[in-house]
């Protein structure tokens, strides 16, 4: 109850720290991603490994633009989930919809997801032009004896022969963004391109006495910092680790294609008034414009 309750203060603190109404309406001018230099040595260490993360991409201007919005968001979903949040919840999604933000506060999502500095990495770094498809925010359960779990995202709407059979294929990929600092994720590097080894499908499939709580030899541990950027594939072997204030922002971004954007909701789209303001639209656009092919 005490972490809840730091937790809560917290929230409460940062939603004072930046007004939503003085938020800059118009867009605003075009600012280079840091690192931009080892965008070549990222993209290779991405495609070996399956993450990569960026030390202090983002500047503390642009955190206090987005998180009181998100802690806002945070609160009206505890409200309304209850129940699931108090009894198992790890994660929330579609942050971007109306259900829990206003128009203006959905629209300094947008303006952060569609800045060019994030683009200009996810071209950086992605096989394929990104598509829209998700945001979700991860935190910590309220039980602190729950455990964390082994898993690929694609596991719960593919077989195992289907998963195995579209590794390879499939490009959906997180760009987390914590608020605070955390103990980050645990991860299989190389696991976005390779099938389980004999232990890691035994874990992740609780199979053969195993759990999927279960520690694994093959998992490497990234912390992160308010300011880092991660991005990992949603394919690869990963479970979260949680304490401190976890609270991370999760953008997730695909291939344009049909069968990823059909879990893309409507209402978690930019308007027409809205896209005018971004100066990188094309993300959304392209969701858009697989949304509605006939």
């Amino acid at each position: 109850m005490k972490q809840e309750k730091d937790m809560v203060r917290r929230e409460d603190a940062a939603l004072e720290k930046v007004p939503l109404e003085k938020a800059p309406s118009e867009k605003a001018p075009s600012e280079k991603a840091p690192l931009e230099k080892d965008a070549p040595e990222n993209k290779t260490f991405f495609a070996k490994n399956g993450y990569v993360r960026i030390n202090q991409f983002f500047n503390e201007q642009e955190l206090t633009q987005i998180e009181p919005v998100l802690l806002r968001f945070h609160q009206n979903w505890k409200q309304d989930n209850a129940s699931f949040y108090s009894k198992q919840a790890i994660n929330s999604a579609y942050v971007t919809g109306d259900n829990y933000l206003s128009d203006d506060e959905r629209s300094r999502l947008f303006k952060f997801i569609g800045s060019s500095k994030i683009m200009s990495v996810a071209a950086a770094i992605m096989f394929n032009p990104s598509a829209f498809m998700n945001t979700q925010l991860f935190f910590n359960p309220v039980n602190p004896e729950q455990k964390n779990y082994w898993h690929r995202d694609p596991q719960y709407h593919l077989s195992p022969e289907e998963l195995k059979a579209t590794l390879n294929d499939v490009e959906v990929l997180h760009f987390r963004v914590p608020l605070f600092d955390e103990p980050g994720i645990e991860l299989v590097p190389g696991s976005h391109q390779a099938w389980d080894t004999e232990e890691e499908l035994d874990v992740r499939m609780e199979q053969n006495g195993k759990t999927n709580h279960c520690s694994l030899s093959s998992g490497i541990e990234v912390p992160l910092q308010r300011g880092d950027l991660l991005i990992f594939s949603g394919n690869m072997i990963h479970r979260g680790l949680y304490g401190k204030d976890r609270l991370s922002f999760d953008l997730l971004l695909c291939s344009p294609e049909k069968e990823l954007i059909q879990f893309v909701r409507d209402d978690c789209l930019p308007n027409e008034e809205q896209l005018n303001l971004l100066q990188s639209p094309e993300v959304f656009l392209r969701t858009l414009a697989v949304k509605n092919k006939k």
